[in-house]
């Protein structure tokens, strides 16, 4: 499930087990690349919850949880940051990261 939140939205949300929440640029090419990668994680995992948040007008959101770049993908497990990725990653690490939380 790959769901687009905004700060309120993230804010608001249960935050119970694993997940990915990636910050993205409409601008940036290799945001655009990477939301290919996650659409096909998507489809093999679609019980694994992925968000992702618009970087450019989530920025209080941004600085919360120290996002400097894009894209960043931050991996969470109950609400708490365990790693994260900047920029373009291929899809082995992306999943890897993702059995690491599950």
């Amino acid at each position: 499930m790959i769901k687009e939140l905004n700060t309120e939205e993230y804010d608001a949300m249960e935050k119970s087990g694993g997940m990915l929440v990636e910050f993205y640029s409409k601008e940036c090419g290799p945001c655009k690349m990477l939301a290919f990668v996650l659409k096909d994680i998507d489809r093999n995992n679609p019980d694994f919850p992925i968000y992702t948040i618009d970087f450019d007008e989530n920025t209080e959101l941004k600085e919360r949880c120290g996002v400097k770049g894009f894209p960043t993908m931050l991996f969470m497990k109950d609400g708490e940051e365990v790693n994260r990725l900047e920029g373009l990653k291929q899809k082995p690490a992306i999943i890897k990261e993702i059995e690491n939380i599950q």
